[in-house]
């Protein structure tokens, strides 16, 4: 059975579209499936057209959060509570072509344990988006040595893979390259961003530079290393003027430099704040790891009520 797991913040205008498209493609290739929708404590209709569907449907599930806990958290209670001997996850807007979904399950069948969809072109996005998306991705690889170009949620996943995930401890997760960080046998298959059924993006660009340093601090320690390189910059540098001040001061040719002076306090002022402002965010990523609170909480899940009419409970 193929699971697919579906985050949704405030996804009332697609839920319902969405469950129909992927539903009717699972059916006409006869892929058995069950279609779990993780609302990520939603402001809208979300959860009630959710709950909804799984009253209707026996192969789609919901799960509610108690409240926003953000997309991993969503996605990491897909793969928790799945049942499938493989996963999939994909975006609710129908930005991801599921489509590819029976494609990308035959992959899986050849034995390919992890099937990526990778993104031959970003759609529809601004310039400042597209330059800080691959900045961040080229930190990434030079970092971890994975090659996030073009990489996306949307992927299957075999059980051993799904396990391999809910296994590691850590609370603050990154799936995009926890997937290809676990390894496995990996088959890519391309495609083009599609425009969303409807709705508009959650994704300000505030949020999506918050995700992305969570993310750059939580998988690579590039900038503590930023620091220490910038810190021998600056030691060369006094190195060398000292020497000239030196130099200057025993020849006799020494001259008033408070400008210079002010100059370097407040370049080396700065870059202190900067590297102290970098240390306390790793610091207090490890405080936010040790406290170990749940990556989320489930107030809801249709299974229960399933469940209980099973038992004849209800």
């Amino acid at each position: 059975m193929l699971s697919i797991i579906i985050p949704a913040y405030n996804e009332e205008e697609n839920i319902e579209k969405t469950a129909s498209v992927i539903g009717g493609i699972m059916e006409e290739n006869g892929i058995d499936c069950e279609i779990i929708f993780v609302d990520d404590g939603s402001k809208d209709k979300s959860w009630e057209l959710i709950d909804r569907l799984s009253r209707e449907k026996d192969n789609i599930r919901g799960l509610k959060f108690s409240r926003n806990f953000g997309k991993e958290g969503a996605i990491f209670a897909g793969l928790k509570n799945c049942l499938g001997d493989c996963a999939a996850v994909i975006d609710c807007d129908l930005q991801h072509p599921p489509q590819l979904l029976p494609e990308m399950y035959n992959l899986w069948k050849q034995g390919y344990k992890v099937v990526e969809a990778v993104k031959a072109s970003r759609g529809k996005e601004g310039f400042i988006y597209k330059t800080f998306a691959k900045c961040f991705y080229g930190l990434m690889k030079g970092s971890s040595g994975i090659d996030m170009n073009g990489a996306s949620d949307y992927k299957l996943m075999d059980r051993q893979v799904v396990d391999a995930l809910n296994e590691l401890p850590e609370r603050i997760t990154f799936f995009r390259a926890l997937s290809s960080w676990v390894g496995f046998e990996t088959a890519k298959i391309e495609f083009n961003v599609a425009e969303r059924n409807a709705g508009k993006s959650k994704w300000s660009f505030k949020k999506l530079f918050k995700f992305a340093m969570s993310n750059l601090t939580s998988f690579t320690n590039v900038p503590m290393q930023i620091v220490t390189v910038t810190g021998i910059i600056f030691f060369i540098a006094a190195i060398v003027i000292g020497i000239q001040t030196l130099v200057k001061f025993f020849t006799g040719t020494a001259q008033e430099g408070f400008s210079t002076v002010i100059l370097l306090i407040l370049l080396t002022g700065s870059f202190i704040m900067i590297a102290l402002g970098i240390i306390g965010y790793y610091i207090s990523k490890i405080y936010e790891e040790i406290k170990c609170r749940p990556r989320y909480i489930l107030s809801y899940d249709t299974n229960q009520r399933k469940n209980r009419k099973e038992k004849g409970d209800e």
